[in-house]
């Protein structure tokens, strides 16, 4: 992954240990190497996952590692989208009952993220205006945690109700800049 500045040992395991600690404490701002979203998508995408991205620069170097199995949205086992996505979270394949595993992972690169501690921030560079509050309860969550994503409420609302017949579901990974930010299947998730 150096054609994204990324070290393909050192940068993957610790994007993989990043990705791993907001999973397990979903609605927390973790640390990553930079391109989050780039970290992540080297962590998780290997030659037995099909990935849609619209990143071509991302694509191309998958694809020159052997690493590239593309496919469209709602065949893909893992959905990158950059802003606002022309998808639909309902129409991402969300795994089946005997196999919830199955579900994507939608890995989002948006231009504001913060939890309710205050870590994370806005990109002075986004053209993105969106900016929505989540509240997540759950497992990994004592209580309830609240969250800022820089995409539209109605999209957050299609992810959360995707969410509703867990187990199955998708998992969905915002990342900006350093910072990412996990929501797994397994969570509920209120949009305010």
């Amino acid at each position: 992954m150096r054609a994204l500045g990324l070290d393909p040992v050192t940068d993957t395991r610790r994007a993989f240990a990043g990705l791993r600690t907001a999973m397990a404490r979903p609605g927390t701002v973790q640390r990553l190497p930079a391109p989050a979203d780039h970290a992540v998508l080297a962590a998780l995408v290997d030659h037995k996952v099909c990935l849609s991205t619209p990143d071509q620069r991302l694509a191309d170097a998958f694809s020159r590692e052997g690493r590239l199995v593309a496919a469209a949205p709602p065949e893909a086992d893992v959905v990158h989208a950059v802003g606002t996505p022309d998808w639909d979270p309902t129409d991402l394949n969300r795994g089946r009952l005997v196999e919830p595993s199955e579900g994507a992972t939608a890995v989002y690169r948006v231009g504001t993220l913060a939890d309710g501690t205050g870590d994370g921030t806005r990109d002075a560079n986004s053209t993105d205006g969106a900016k929505t509050t989540v509240r997540v309860r759950g497992p990994g969550v004592p209580g309830e945690r609240t969250a800022t994503v820089g995409l539209p409420a109605d999209h957050l609302r299609d992810l959360s109700r995707v969410g509703a017949d867990y187990p199955r579901g998708i998992d969905a990974v915002f990342a900006m800049e350093d910072r990412v930010l996990a929501l797994p299947r397994s969570v509920t998730m209120e949009v305010t």
